[in-house]
């Protein structure tokens, strides 16, 4: 094969179409790839889900190892206080959620556990992460954190 020629898909390309089809493919890449500038639909718990109620509601023993669960995988995004405001928050976009605002307070336990569990864009989804009971415990860990500002 002549230098000036690459094979692609099957068929020889001229070399100087090489870059271009670099270009084009790493543009497409970037659009593909680029984060999302509006915002999300407001995400709703299904009401079956919202109705759940926590086991372990005010459970100081549940809220503790709630907190080394919330420290090791939720503080990089949502920060140590539960307000959106980890290192890695800086990146996404929506932002993490501030478990600390009223509009968190005033979602029910079930709702909070569901979205934990499913997960929606950057938030991962932990229901083959984390058991039930481990699920259960973060709520009860952020639920301690509402009211302190």
């Amino acid at each position: 094969m002549p230098v000036s020629k690459l094979r692609t898909a099957g068929r020889l390309v001229p070399m100087k179409s090489v870059p271009l089809l670099a270009t084009a493919a790493f543009t497409a890449m970037l659009i593909g790839f680029a984060p999302a500038t509006h915002a999300q639909a407001p995400w709703v718990a299904p009401a079956s889900a919202a109705a759940k109620k926590n086991p372990y509601a005010g459970n100081a023993s549940a809220a503790a190892e709630g907190k080394k669960i919330f420290m090791m995988t939720c503080a990089p995004c949502h920060g140590n206080s539960g307000r959106g405001d980890g290192p890695a928050a800086a990146a996404l976009n929506p932002k993490p959620a501030n478990y600390t605002t009223k509009a968190i307070s005033a979602e029910s336990d079930g709702a909070l556990f569901w979205k934990l569990s499913e997960g929606r864009g950057a938030m991962v989804a932990f229901k083959s992460t984390y058991s039930e009971k481990q699920r259960w415990e973060l709520i009860t860990y952020i639920r301690t954190l509402q009211g302190k500002k």
